[in-house]
């Protein structure tokens, strides 16, 4: 089975106003899983590392990390997955050298149908929110 996790920082979606900014908030980066994951790959794990690397830049700034899950599968199950997904993320922007301090992790749970399968299995880091 090839399995793949797709990354990708959305400036787009910001302009769009589809994610809410404030004042001083980078643009998110945002991971996406495969379904009932919360592994990410080696292209994952270096794109972590430049977020920390931006972060460094920024020691005053909290980090947050918020973790999200599809909407199959009952909602204990996804509610803990996207939860799973964060920490993981945490861990390893931790690892990448982000005091955990600094580094506030939420989740969502399950998302709305609307919303394609694919961008509901994500995790959004931003710095300074």
């Amino acid at each position: 089975m090839f399995r793949r996790t797709l990354l990708l920082a959305l400036p787009s979606l910001a302009l769009a106003g589809c994610v809410g900014m404030s004042p001083g908030t980078e643009q998110p980066t945002i991971v996406f899983f495969n379904a009932d994951s919360a592994a990410l790959d080696e292209t994952a794990v270096g794109l972590l590392r430049s977020v920390a690397t931006r972060a460094a830049r920024r020691p005053e700034a909290p980090v947050r990390v918020l973790g999200f899950a599809g909407p199959t599968g009952g909602q204990a199950f996804n509610t803990a997955l996207s939860r799973a997904r964060a920490e993981h993320v945490a861990t390893l922007l931790t690892e990448a050298g982000v005091a955990r301090s600094r580094i506030r992790v939420g989740s969502r749970g399950p998302v709305p149908f609307e919303m394609a399968e694919q961008e509901s299995r994500r995790v959004e880091i931003r710095i300074g929110e």
